[in-house]
């Protein structure tokens, strides 16, 4: 053998063995949680400037954000797009030139019943904004309640139409795993904002409707290194895992035991130079950090009366989405910039009336009670919120329809999102649907057939979406790039174009 390749070799075989010992320290379940230090550098035109609010490539106008997402793909149409003359058109056929040769799913392609157009059951309300009004569901009365902090997005699309591949398509810019998330694409960019706490925080709210899996690869870090690993955050035992000590080894112990590790690792590195090692020294003292910071942000008996009638009697509850909200106000104020609450269950096929009000009594005084805690502690300006799921539903029904219980199919084409804070414009709607709910619509109600390649006005990709994330939070999405298998990849592929129409 090539004397450089069994050099290769014997260090793989180190590092293979470092790996495994880490395992069984439990390291590999708290493998995200790093650093103090971006480990991108700041574009030369910007580095020596303060004033940018921790941006990459330009001023930030969000310092974090926070990610609401429902997953399974919440109804448009029985949320915030009012469509009243739906409600003429009860079981009578989508017509053909509205479908437009559109793929839809082989659960309704060939139902007996056809496509049968299904109004919702719901009264809406138009409620003031900045513009001519928004319309809001009676599912909704807390979130109606600041709509004039939101910005409501009813001309969202994608092309993905099954859970798992939308899914993966907007939190990592690809329908196929293995890519970066949103998170950590963040993490790689800005770094984190706190020494305690991981850079990016996931947690799983409570629901009634566990449908869809949720897999780590969605807060992962592809083919980044491990620093970036969002860290999921349970509500029951330990907040993270394996993050006390076993049974008879104290603090002080743990303290000994990482000192004598940090050694070891420290000339493991000046042997091999790999860089992983730094990271792992990295990844052990934070853990020993979030010893004493995550039981403490976890421990919600200071918190004020006035709190919990805001956020309901729901947020004493650990788990519940409510309980998420309140720790995701925590977590922000102490300095973790990216914080993400998946609510499932919202994958309607059938009986979609009493799985979408059990949802909705699930998150929207949640919603409601972080915008209002956000904005009365002056944080809502830095803040980016975001609310939306990974595809819509149908205007058609699945299943059988009558005028109180329906079912809808997945619809990538046109369904809405929310954002509000850190830069959006507060109180206005963006975009709109055809009067079938069907079709992003221009201002005269015609059909638009937008595509991610070129962007239409009116309209917002999920390549736009994360665009205009990333810009919110000083990067441009085109330069935030990584190189893998001599490929620059980037969170929104070749795509995405940021929404100036919606920062303020």
């Amino acid at each position: 053998m090539d004397d450089s390749l069994f050099e290769l070799s014997q260090m793989q075989n180190r590092r293979q063995l470092m790996g495994r010992s880490a395992l069984g320290l439990g390291t590999a379940a708290l493998a995200g949680l790093l650093t103090a230090d971006s480990s991108f550098a700041l574009a030369d035109d910007v580095a020596a400037d303060q004033d940018l609010n921790g941006g990459l490539h330009h001023r930030a106008t969000a310092k974090r954000v926070i990610y609401l997402f429902m997953s399974g793909g919440p109804s448009q149409l029985d949320l915030w797009d009012y469509k009243p003359k739906l409600t003429e058109m009860f079981n009578q056929q989508l017509p053909a030139h509205v479908r437009n040769e559109q793929r839809i799913t082989g659960m309704t392609a060939n139902q007996k019943a056809g496509l049968p157009l299904c109004p919702s059951k719901y009264k809406f309300t138009q409620h003031d904004n900045n513009e001519d009004g928004i319309w809001v569901s009676e599912l909704l009365p807390h979130t109606a309640s600041v709509v004039d902090q939101l910005c409501v997005v009813r001309s969202t699309f994608t092309e993905a139409i099954n859970h798992d591949p939308a899914i993966t398509y907007i939190q990592t810019g690809s329908q196929i795993p293995g890519r970066p998330s949103l998170g950590a694409w963040l993490s790689y960019g800005l770094g984190s904002m706190n020494q305690d706490l991981p850079h990016y925080v996931v947690m799983h709210a409570k629901t009634s409707f566990p449908e869809q899996s949720l897999f780590n690869r969605l807060w992962g870090t592809g083919f980044m290194p491990s620093d970036h690993q969002g860290i999921l955050m349970r509500s029951q035992g330990d907040p993270v895992l394996y993050l006390s000590n076993p049974d008879g080894v104290s603090r002080t112990d743990r303290r000994q035991q990482l000192d004598a590790l940090e050694a070891l690792n420290t000339g493991l590195h000046q042997e091999l130079g790999d860089p992983e090692i730094l990271t792992r020294i990295k990844q052990h003292e934070m853990a020993y950090r979030m010893q004493a910071s995550v039981p403490e942000l976890m421990d919600l008996t200071g918190e004020e009366k006035g709190v919990f009638d805001l956020y309901g009697e729901a947020a004493r509850t650990p788990g519940t989405f409510a309980a998420c909200c309140l720790n995701a106000r925590r977590l922000a104020e102490r300095g973790v910039r990216n914080i993400q609450i998946f609510h499932r269950g919202w994958d309607a096929h059938g009986r979609l009336p009493a799985e979408h009000e059990s949802q909705c009594r699930d998150v929207d005084q949640g919603c409601a009670a972080l915008i209002k805690d956000l904005k009365q502690r002056g944080m809502l300006e830095d803040t980016l919120v975001v609310w939306g799921g990974e595809f819509g539903r149908t205007a058609y029904c699945q299943g059988q329809l009558t005028r109180e219980n329906y079912g809808r199919d997945h619809h990538p084409r046109c369904f809405s999102t929310w954002m509000a804070g850190g830069g959006i414009k507060p109180g206005i709607s963006y975009g709109q649907s055809d009067d079938y709910g069907y079709n992003i619509a221009n201002a005269d109600g015609d059909p638009l057939t937008p595509t991610k390649e070129k962007w239409t006005p009116g309209t917002m990709h999920i390549h736009d979406l994360n665009a205009t994330i990333l810009h919110l939070l000083g990067i441009d999405h085109r330069r935030l790039t990584y190189r893998y298998q001599g490929r620059d990849f980037r969170l929104t592929d070749v795509h995405g174009h940021v929404m100036h129409d919606l920062l303020a």
